[in-house]
């Protein structure tokens, strides 16, 4: 399957994007200071399934942006 250019780089920033946005998310749930992550300092299941969902977004995230960066790596190649 060839994936033209700009779809490979949607892809790639795609994979990049949602790296900045569940780091970020995930080290704000660390410092949450409402109660909502941990109550008296035990994780509550407000935790337990954001950090699921963001586990699961690293690992989408992070496939999605290979095959992009993969997409955009063939498509130089082709071009030389």
């Amino acid at each position: 399957m060839k994936l033209t250019r700009p779809v490979s780089w949607f892809l790639a920033a795609f994979g990049a994007w949602s790296w900045v946005i569940w780091v970020t998310f995930t080290n704000n749930l660390f410092k949450d200071a409402s109660g909502l992550a941990f109550d008296n300092g035990k994780p509550t299941a407000y935790l337990w399934v954001h950090l699921t969902l963001a586990a699961v977004s690293f690992i989408l995230g992070t496939v999605i942006g290979v095959i992009g960066l993969r997409g955009v790596l063939g498509s130089r190649r082709t071009k030389e």
